[in-house]
């Protein structure tokens, strides 16, 4: 219970940083012996037909290319970490 509470938290802390319209959770555990999940932002501007479709519909190629760049993306953690405090 507390790993889904976490998730809300997260998931309520994308919405408020990133004016996503909805929140994608991908929870796994088939392939690996962990409990994990994928939490995903969804915004308005994608393609209808992609945006109502978990994530894994768009073309794999074009995921992985929008790579982590820890200064690029400073501020955006720094305000996911403060929603997520807030909630705490």
């Amino acid at each position: 219970m507390r790993f889904l509470q976490d998730m809300v938290i997260l998931g309520d802390a994308l919405l408020e940083v990133t004016g996503a319209y909805r929140i994608n959770y991908e929870i796994l555990g088939n392939t690996e012996a962990a409990l994990h999940v994928h939490v995903f932002p969804r915004y308005m501007t994608e393609p209808e037909e992609l945006r109502k479709g978990p994530v894994w519909y768009y073309d794999r190629e074009y995921r992985l290319s929008i790579k982590f760049d820890a200064d690029r993306d400073k501020e955006l953690m720094r305000q996911i970490a403060k929603a997520i405090q807030w909630r705490l």
